[in-house]
């Protein structure tokens, strides 16, 4: 999967505060991911992002552009 930094995401399971979007602070082997609704920051590995990964909220600015090589 290709992530980017700025993209926000839609997880399976709901933050403790009820919104299950995340803007993506840091991609990586780790991922840094920001909650939408109150800001809250967490580390998460790349194995459990994709694995609760449901769809894109928004894409990062650029990507819709980006031709494949």
């Amino acid at each position: 999967m290709d992530f980017q930094v700025g993209e926000i995401i839609k997880m399976k399971k709901p933050h403790p505060c009820g919104a299950n979007e995340w803007k993506l602070l840091r991609v990586g082997m780790d991922f840094r991911l920001q909650c939408e609704s109150c800001g809250r920051q967490v580390m998460l590995s790349r194995k459990l992002v994709e694995k609760n990964f449901r769809g894109y909220i928004k894409e990062a600015k650029g990507k819709e552009n980006r031709t494949e090589e």
